[in-house]
């Protein structure tokens, strides 16, 4: 609305006219508090979605996804488990892990568990709820007279779990605050852990791996309860307490750890007013850097509570969640809960670039860049080739290699070994596209960004990749192929499998337009670019009497779960409604017969490859409101023992349906549900665009369209067969036609684009 009146507004200042001048205040005061009204439209869409909990968690602690209250501010991290008597915060790091390349060697660490031992509310009901829009987790646990209320938080600015307890019943609650060791299982691996408390009550346990170790780590955990010295705990009627819970690692310095008890014994009311005040903020400042509204409240409480845990565990540069997020829980975690490179890792993050959380998609790169050197050696070891680099599976924070043969392996997994899934000294599983996986979401941040900076930093891993992958393929017949490649893990020696095909044409195509951007590698991106026009064609067969798309050209036909037969499309990208026809229709063909949308493995790829491709979008919503009741109250995957994979699924799947902005150009609600009202907010798209628009009665209401970067947008008309009205607040008004709406643009112009009315005929 500001845009449309804009140049109205500047005529109005310029008069002469009383009237006029009053009419541009008002204009001016309407500007400021649609301004407001948005931030408001934010937090009113966002505040009425809650996490519930109504029974104790059954599966916190855990070695796979915990099904309890999550809690983080993207370094430190807490998960809530254990009755009301005894409530159990399991707290974890980032930066907290075992350090040593090889098989299960090698693992994000538990770190402590602060238990608030209370015995009276021993049966006491369980009521939990969590505040996305607040990122505040509120408890009432009641036991005949006996009740107690609990705010807890982990502070968006500290590392800091702040709990506040209340006596709201009848009675004195007595108990104590300690903290514990972690469950450590069975593992042997030696670790030092101390604990005590200090003269002024706070208690300390610092844990950390120093023997065998190729990289020695340390954290510490203390607390202390606000006004007492000590751990104990006795609230009257009314009364309350808090209790602040801080962390560290030594990745933070010599000194994080002296720095921390300071802190704690410098802490008071004013303190903790102050840190709430910045977790407010921080939290506000994230939820409307963009949102959605899509007139659904079971799909858009799994839209925001999957973008609540993404907020909640990424935003160590350097140390990305792994397969569980922050909330480590148990020894050692399934997978090592370390980086797995086929899909695992990269998932969680497809969402953040569409969704404008930028901030939560830059740890991604940090692990992927730290083991290139490795990775070099694996090319050049296993395939010959110079200058590029090929990854294993399984990989951890700096440099570290987490499923390299070791004497575990050889005792444990021997088939691993003899079966040729191991290679030198890594486990491939008969793979070459883990590194061409994790190009994917660089992919999506340059293209969605264009940010000079950010491509200059990632560009030598683009580059590596794509140098390997040119030497790799093999001309046969005018075409290139890939050979000795797995579709699958342990699919080994296979010949053009689809994912590979549709990650390699994506990997020339972001190298070269990388390069052209950056001015570098002129000859190399021509080869790229030829290469990427000459390689295979995707691989078909016929499947219950229809064409579809087969896994490999020789080898694995079809595979009875997984989505690996649709990742070119998404999200390898190389599929979309531009495509050609009889494509599209393979594609769809595919999509209809697989039909997994609650798939073990690959909901989150599946969904948004229906989108790309234009199936029925009745059909997916249908099918994503379902997937988004069959989760636990934190949002994880009921009886899935993955953690944040599926993080992406929901907003991803919505921002796709939303804003489109793959092949030809820019569309909106382009598989969009009929007589579904809906708006949205900032969705990012691809030249570096930031797009709002709003539905209502089958109808586009308006489009509007932020250029950060001054590049061409090409817009699908919303208005089919309609001039269309462009309001910029850097060029004015202008009228333009056509199905596609072509035109440049400068660097922060701000474009409006309604319909013109049409005029009524006359009789």
């Amino acid at each position: 609305m500001i845009l449309v009146h804009f140049r109205w507004i500047v005529s109005l200042l310029t008069s002469r006219n009383t009237i006029s001048r009053f009419v541009v205040c008002f204009l001016v005061f309407l500007s400021i508090r649609l301004v407001v009204d948005a931030q408001d439209m934010a937090e009113m869409i966002i505040s009425r979605h809650k996490s519930v909990f109504n029974a104790v968690p059954a599966k916190t602690p855990n070695s796979v996804a915990v099904d309890g209250p999550l809690l983080g501010n993207g370094s430190g991290a807490a998960a809530l488990g254990g009755a009301p008597d005894r409530l159990s915060f399991y707290l974890a790091r980032n930066d907290f892990w075992r350090l040593k390349s090889g098989f299960d060697e090698s693992f994000p660490a538990s770190l402590a568990s602060l238990v608030i031992h209370i015995p009276s509310l021993n049966s006491a009901t369980y009521h939990v709820e969590q505040d996305f829009y607040n990122a505040v987790t509120t408890g009432d646990f009641l036991n005949g007279d006996t009740a107690l209320h609990m705010v807890a938080w982990m502070a968006a600015q500290h590392d800091w779990l702040i709990i506040e307890l209340k006596n709201t019943g009848h009675t004195i609650l007595t108990g104590d605050t300690e903290l514990f060791p972690p469950e450590k299982g069975d593992h042997k691996f030696v670790d030092s852990i101390t604990k005590g408390v200090g003269p002024d009550g706070i208690q300390w346990l610092k844990r950390g791996f120093y023997e065998d170790v190729d990289i020695k780590t340390r954290a510490c955990v203390s607390f202390r309860v606000i006004g007492g010295t000590s751990g104990k705990i006795s609230l009257q009627p009314g009364e309350s307490r808090t209790i602040i819970c801080a962390s560290t690692s030594g990745f933070n310095g010599n000194k994080a750890m002296d720095k921390v008890m300071t802190e704690l014994r410098q802490m008071n009311q004013e303190g903790i007013r102050t840190a709430r005040k910045e977790h407010k903020d921080w939290w506000h400042n994230f939820w409307h850097q963009s949102y959605v509204s899509v007139n659904d409240s079971v799909v858009e409480a799994q839209y925001y509570r999957s973008q609540y845990t993404m907020a909640s565990c990424s935003r160590d540069p350097k140390f990305p969640p792994g397969i569980f997020g922050s909330w480590v829980t148990r020894e050692i975690p399934a997978w090592n809960g370390d980086y797995h490179l086929n899909y695992n890792y990269i998932a969680p993050f497809y969402a953040l670039y569409s969704s404008n959380h930028l901030r939560q998609a830059i740890p991604y790169e940090a692990p992927l860049l730290d083991f290139m050197e490795r990775g070099k050696y694996y090319a050049a070891c296993i395939t010959g080739i110079s200058n590029g680099i090929l990854y294993p599976v399984g990989i951890g924070p700096c440099g570290i290699e987490t499923t390299r043969k070791n004497g575990i392996m050889e005792r444990q997994h021997p088939g691993y070994i003899s079966g040729g899934q191991v290679e030198d000294e890594g486990l491939f599983f008969g793979q070459k596209s883990n590194a061409a996986y994790c190009v994917t979401n660089l992919s999506f941040a340059f293209y969605t960004t264009y940010d000079p900076v950010f491509a200059e930093r990632v560009y030598p891993f683009i580059r590596a990749v794509a140098e390997f992958w040119r030497q790799y393929l093999q001309l046969e017949n005018g075409r290139y192929v890939i050979k000795n490649d797995a579709i699958h893990e342990g699919t080994i020696g296979t010949v053009n499998p689809i994912l590979s095909l549709g990650l390699v044409r994506m990997v020339f195509t972001t190298a070269t337009d990388m390069a052209k951007f950056l001015g570098k590698d002129r000859k190399l991106l021509e080869q790229w670019q030829y290469m990427q026009e000459k390689m295979a064609a995707y691989p078909e067969q016929i499947l219950k009497g229809r064409n579809v798309f087969r896994y490999t050209e020789e080898g694995t036909a079809w595979w009875g779960d997984n989505t690996l037969g649709i990742q070119h499309i998404y999200p390898a990208g190389q599929i979309g409604l531009d495509s050609d026809t009889s494509l599209l229709r393979t594609a769809f063909n595919t999509v209809d017969i697989m039909k997994r949308w609650r798939d073990f493995n690959g909901s989150n790829s599946f969904f948004p490859a229906a989108v790309r491709i234009g199936y029925p979008a009745d059909t997916i919503w249908n099918e994503l409101r379902t997937y988004s009741t069959h989760t636990y109250p934190n949002g994880f995957q009921l009886n899935n023992p993955h953690g944040i994979e599926n993080c992406s699924t929901v907003p991803n799947t919505v921002n796709e349906m939303l804003c489109m902005s793959n092949g030809k150009g820019l569309r909106v609600f382009a598989c969009w549900p009929e007589n579904r009202d809906a708006l949205f907010e900032n969705i990012r798209a691809r030249g570096a665009f930031l797009v709002s628009s709003a539905i209502e009665e089958n109808q586009v209401i308006f489009v509007r369209a932020k250029s950060e970067k001054g590049r061409p947008l090409n817009l699908r008309n919303p208005w089919p067969g309609r001039s269309v009205e462009v309001c910029s607040n850097k060029r004015g008004t202008r009228i333009v036609e056509g199905e596609w709406l072509n035109m440049n643009t400068l660097a922060g112009e701000m474009l409006e684009f309604k319909p013109v009315q049409q005029r009524s005929r006359k009789k």
